[in-house]
């Protein structure tokens, strides 16, 4: 992938249109500021807490773009004369040239909550996960979430994932059991 990926989500009545692209050290700063959320660290893996460790999860993310195993999107609202605002990142992870899955991943900043960030998000990245990589053997995505998190269950549903196992918790990343969605490409 030499080209920079962009991908775009319309706007809707009750939120600006949606940019898709790779992370970039510019972003350091906005994700400090959303990773201030308690929410959002309840179901985060990782942890930001300053600007040093901002620009580190930016390069992480960099690096596996360059490996071509993980796709991580900054997710910006735009609007006409108001700068982009971070709302959201998705993830497209543990791709393999001939393994038939991958599996997908997401969150929303708190002020992106309610109005379909994540969904549109999601549904962007599906639809590019499967024309980049279906040639290359990939048949279905995975979408895992804890199962207290209805919020997302209800986003997976909405984009076509459809319920599929309990997985057993992992502690401690993972406290509790978890939903197991899969989406399968289109014939």
């Amino acid at each position: 992938m030499n080209a920079p990926v962009m991908l775009q989500a319309a706007p809707t009545p009750a939120a600006p249109a949606l940019l898709l692209r790779p992370w970039c050290a510019q972003d350091a700063a906005g994700l400090v500021e959303v990773y201030r959320d308690p929410v959002l660290r309840r179901w985060a893996v990782s942890h930001v807490d300053n600007e040093d460790e901002a620009r580190e999860w930016v390069r992480d993310q960099e690096r596996s773009w360059a490996a071509g195993d993980r796709f991580a999107f900054a997710v910006l609202e735009t609007a006409p004369e108001v700068p982009p605002l971070l709302v959201g990142n998705v993830v497209l992870k543990e791709v393999a040239s001939g393994r038939p899955s991958a599996e997908v991943g997401y969150w929303t900043a708190a002020r992106a909550r309610g109005r379909g960030v994540a969904s549109r998000a999601l549904n962007a990245l599906t639809a590019w996960s499967f024309e980049t990589f279906r040639a290359d053997g990939l048949e279905r995505l995975e979408l895992l979430h804890q199962v207290d998190n209805s919020a997302s269950c209800r986003v997976a549903e909405k984009n076509g994932y459809r319920f599929d196992a309990i997985l057993p918790s992992a502690p401690p990343a993972y406290p509790l059991d978890g939903h197991l969605h899969i989406r399968h490409a289109a014939a």
